[in-house]
């Protein structure tokens, strides 16, 4: 058995998004608190959907600076950090 309890909650919307909610209400004879839910799940099931493509960092070679050697990580960090790191 499913038991639906409302929350009762207050928004602050955006004057924008308050007026194409109450013309979606307007247009579809919904309520507002109804249009509200409905746009807030697809939203939400959007969000967790995986719909949207990865974010992709195309890798470029940079090289290894003159006179570094990766080998020695105490003059890495001196030249990263400077001597005051010890």
């Amino acid at each position: 058995m499913v038991y639906h309890h409302d929350v009762r909650t207050t928004l602050t919307l955006d004057d924008d998004v308050a007026q194409k909610l109450a013309d979606e209400a307007r247009r579809t004879r919904r309520s507002f608190k109804a249009v509200v839910n409905e746009a807030l799940r697809l939203g939400l099931l959007q969000h967790h959907s995986g719909s949207q493509q990865p974010f992709r960092v195309r890798a470029r070679p940079l090289g290894v600076r003159e006179g570094m050697d990766l080998a020695d990580i105490e003059s890495l960090l001196d030249r990263l950090d400077g001597a005051a790191r010890r």
